[in-house]
Order: C-alpha cells, then sequence, then structure tokens
C-alpha cells in the first residue's frame, strides 16, 4: 500500500480507501468487521462512511469495531463521515448545510462512531438554501472545538468547489481539503470543469465508484442482462447505474478495453480500472466498496499494479467522452494551450 497526502493538508492517507456504504445493508456487521480487518492487514488507513449509511447503522458497526480493538490497531485509522441529508425524519430543518442541521448531524455521527472527533468531515453535497458563509464558519467552528480536524466537499460541482474555497479565503476560515465526486473509466466528465479546479485549490480528489457501480468488474456482459446475486441482477433499473442507461457503445468498448489488458497482465478486470482512476491527476484516495470480503481483497490487489504508458492510452481513448465542440472539443483545447517554446 502507498500512502498520500490528504489535499493540501499535511494528514497521510493510504491511496485506497475503505467506503462503508455497504454496512448493515449488503453487509451484516460480522462481515463489516472482516473487512475493515482485512483492510488495515494490507495497509489500509482511509475509512469513509456517512450518516445516511444504512440510516446511521454503517457509522454504529464502525464504532463498535473501533471499540473492540486494541488503540495501536484503530489509531491508524484516519476516518471520515458526511453530513448533509436526512439520516431520520427530523422535519424541515432536518437536511441541509445550516449550522443547525449540521451541529447535530455531527454530534449524532460521534456518538455512533463512539469517538470524540472524525478526522475527515464532508458535507454531502451542496445546499442552495444555506448561505455559503454560515456553512464555511460551522465547519471551521468544528475545527477550533476539537470535533473535526479537516473538511472536504462531496459531489460538489466545479464552480460550487471554486465558489467554497473562494470564499474561505476571503473570510480568512479553513479552507477544505478534499472533494469525493464519481469517477471512473466510465464517468469521466469531472475531467472538463471539477479536476481543474480541485488541482487549482490544492484540493485531493477521493473518487467514488470508480468500477462504475460494477461495470468494470466483468460482471456485465453485452446483449446478457444482468441476473443472479448483483447489484443490478437484483434490480436491472437501479440508479444511474442502470443496465439499459449505462449499456451503450462507449461502455462496452470500455469494457472490452478493461479486459483485453486484464487477460494480458493475468490480472482481474477491476484491478485494471481501480489502477487506472488511482493514478489520475489530483486523486488522493480511491474508495473501495464492497458487499463481501472476497470482493474486497480483490480490489486490494490493484496496490501493485502499475498501467504502462501504452495501457493507459488504450484505456484513455476507449474512454474518450468525444467532446467534438467548443470549449471541450479540439478547438477549446488548443486555444487553452500555450506552447512555450513558441511554435
Amino acid at each position: 500500500m502507498r500512502y498520500r497526502r490528504m489535499g493540501h493538508s499535511g494528514c497521510v492517507v493510504s491511496e485506497l480507501c475503505l467506503g462503508t456504504m455497504t454496512f448493515g445493508n449488503e453487509t451484516d456487521e460480522a462481515g463489516s468487521h472482516e473487512q475493515l480487518d482485512v483492510f488495515l492487514e494490507a495497509g489500509g488507513t482511509f475509512v469513509d462512511t456517512a450518516d445516511v449509511y444504512s440510516a446511521g447503522v454503517s457509522e454504529e458497526i464502525i464504532g463498535r469495531w473501533l471499540k473492540d480493538r486494541p488503540t495501536d490497531v484503530t489509531d491508524r485509522v484516519v476516518l471520515a463521515t458526511k453530513g448533509r441529508f436526512a439520516a431520520t425524519d427530523q422535519g424541515p430543518n432536518g437536511n441541509g448545510l445550516s449550522t443547525r442541521h449540521l451541529t447535530r448531524a455531527l454530534d449524532a455521527s460521534l456518538t455512533r462512531l463512539g469517538v470524540d472527533a472524525v478526522d475527515l468531515y464532508q458535507v454531502h453535497a451542496w445546499d442552495e438554501h444555506t448561505p455559503l458563509e454560515e456553512t464555511l464558519r460551522t465547519l471551521d467552528g468544528f475545527v477550533q472545538a476539537g470535533k473535526i480536524r479537516y473538511y472536504g466537499l462531496s459531489n460538489f460541482t466545479g464552480w460550487q468547489l471554486t465558489k467554497a474555497v473562494l470564499t474561505a479565503r476571503a473570510l480568512g476560515l479553513r479552507q477544505p481539503v478534499t472533494l469525493q465526486p464519481q469517477y471512473s473509466l466510465i464517468v469521466r466528465e469531472i475531467e472538463w470543469e471539477i479536476v481543474p479546479a480541485a488541482l487549482d485549490a490544492g484540493l485531493g480528489l477521493l473518487p467514488w465508484s470508480p468500477l462504475g457501480g460494477g461495470w468494470l468488474s466483468g460482471k456485465y456482459r453485452r446483449d446478457e442482462r444482468p441476473t443472479g446475486d448483483t447489484r443490478l441482477g437484483d434490480d436491472p433499473g437501479r440508479g444511474m447505474e442502470a443496465y439499459d442507461r449505462r449499456g451503450d457503445d462507449r461502455t462496452w468498448r470500455i469494457v472490452d478495453a478493461v479486459d483485453r489488458i486484464a487477460e494480458d497482465r493475468g490480472r482481474s478486470m477491476a484491478e485494471v480500472a481501480l489502477a487506472w482512476v488511482t493514478d489520475r491527476p489530483a486523486v488522493t484516495s480511491t474508495i473501495l466498496g464492497a458487499r463481501t470480503t472476497e470482493q474486497l481483497r480483490t480490489n486490494l490487489a490493484s496496490v501493485d499494479l502499475d498501467l504502462s504508458d501504452d495501457e493507459r492510452r488504450t484505456l484513455d481513448a476507449a474512454s474518450d467522452l468525444a467532446a467534438t465542440d467548443y470549449p471541450y472539443g479540439e478547438l477549446g483545447v488548443g486555444q487553452r494551450h500555450r506552447d512555450l517554446a513558441g511554435g
């Protein structure tokens, strides 16, 4: 396992992060604790959860794991959680990024986790109704109070990220250190604005769904509707990774390219896809979400896979979004490029 700075902070985390959205839902407590043990044994240090994962049960499971393990083990953990959405029905103020909601949400998360502070507290999404200054002052106050050590953003767009950073600077407040976006070979739109904004602000990216909802693990095949014990086997129309929605020609082109490289290297498709995203600019740590310990072990095997330049070019070409027009197409990219050699 390799380690990287968490954005522009001085905190160091493993380049793979254990995501725990399955805890208490698709993965029972014994399986969740096993995943945590295996992750730390592999050198992992970064664990990510949220108050809405299984309506708070994910945090409770992690809290009991932290309590049952020796301090020399749990001290290695860099713990992250999130607040923004309603974990329970709390009325009209039970949602959003207001001081009232975030204070209650964080206190509830700390109680479920059984800790005095979390290392990284992330606002789970933008809130158009709460003044940004209020949210940023609240987060800065959490650091001053010793409840959190750093804060980050999740699911913000490029302009929202930049506004948050510039507003924090203008107010003399601490700035966010991370952004958690969806990012994979299938979902590369963040490279147009979000990645440059993160690089400019020194934020580290924490990609979620790096396997495209399972598409890049090889579990789905062209002209074979999902069946059996998989996410789409249970519900082919599930969310953003729905079979009919995501199964277009571009996706199958990506899947085929990943499959070819995996076969040539004698590795799993998941390892190849994870190696690609973990090596992208601005990425601090890639979030692994697994239902089973076997899946987690497969994903962890990507840590020693370094893709060649030719392999990266092949994957880049297969997953190219083909922006043909200005400003993201060839004309816009060319206009923004300055040749220092004068040619």
